[in-house]
């Protein structure tokens, strides 16, 4: 395992592809919980120690796109709970991505827009996505 300090997180949407990255990039795989309440909610628990460290958090907001998504809002909240240096989200497939513009009018909102804000607000520092829908 690599000294860099940098580890990867994976939420549930596709734990292989978070392993297959961190063995590819030689990185340490975090050890975090990411378990539901019986009525739905998401908890996380970030088990190993990031403090001051660069963490990647790879979770697809693929269907069901609203579970992933809050999946990552909150994972990437927790690891700034836990002080972790920076924080990138890894969004292989960016939900909402094919609303990025307003196909009629000034009523429809910009809802990849609010995606990536809400990302922000959580405390990413930086997104990495690909393949992003454009027309």
């Amino acid at each position: 395992m690599a000294s860099s300090g940098m580890m990867v997180f994976g939420g549930n949407a596709h734990p292989e592809l978070t392993i297959e990255i961190a063995d590819y990039l030689d990185l340490a795989l975090g050890k975090s919980v990411v378990d539901q309440f019986s009525d739905g909610e998401i908890q996380v628990e970030i088990e190993d120690n990031v403090r001051g460290r660069d963490v990647f958090v790879v979770q697809p907001t693929s269907a069901p796109t609203n579970d992933h998504l809050i999946e990552l809002l909150v994972m990437i909240d927790a690891l700034r709970w836990a002080s972790a240096n920076r924080i990138t989200a890894v969004i292989p497939y960016f939900g909402y991505s094919r609303q990025d513009r307003r196909p009629r009018s000034a009523r429809v909102p910009i809802t990849a827009r609010l995606a990536a804000k809400m990302i922000g607000t959580a405390g990413a520092d930086r997104v990495l996505t690909m393949d992003l829908h454009a027309d």
